[in-house]
């Protein structure tokens, strides 16, 4: 079993090496604007997932998965020239997710701000259910006909003196 740290190393060299060699070496037309995003090494050295994007439609997406694994070879033996390692690790391209993910989060906060924009115009004519102070407040009593009785010596019924 590799070190997780050499694994992670390898997966970077791995994704800069695929991405220069896509970039410099491969000339196939249906290779379109791709860009490389993420590599991942398993534990043993002997297998790494590319992750990649594809900017354009579903039909550009599947020209460039088919690019793609046709050029399988020529990267793995390009991979395997800059890296150095004693066994080549074998490619798997896989289509990330990043995008799509990311305009489903674009959608749902756009649902909440339109939700938020019906709940701000709906309060705006809104009032009060009950009172405007909800709260208890001791009466103030505004009679000044009476004295105010002192606070010394002033027994109450059933204190004692």
């Amino acid at each position: 079993m590799a070190d997780t740290a050499r694994a992670r190393k390898l997966a970077d060299r791995i994704q800069v090496v695929v991405a220069e060699t896509l970039e410099r070496r491969i000339k196939d037309p249906r290779l379109g604007f791709v860009t490389i995003t993420a590599a991942r090494v398993t534990g043993d050295l002997r297998e790494a997932t590319v992750f990649y994007t594809v900017y354009g439609d579903e039909t550009e997406r599947a020209a460039t998965a088919a690019a793609l694994e046709s050029a399988k070879g020529v990267l793995r033996s390009e991979v395997g020239r800059q890296t150095g390692v004693r066994h080549t690790p074998s490619l798997t391209f896989i289509a990330d997710a990043l995008p799509d993910n990311a305009k489903l989060i674009d959608d749902l906060l756009a649902r909440a701000q339109q939700a938020d924009a019906a709940v701000r115009s709906t309060a705006a004519g809104a009032g009060y259910a009950g009172d405007a102070d909800p709260y208890r407040t001791p009466a103030v009593d505004d009679s000044d006909d009476e004295p105010e009785a002192e606070t010394k010596g002033d027994t109450q019924e059933g204190d004692r003196p």
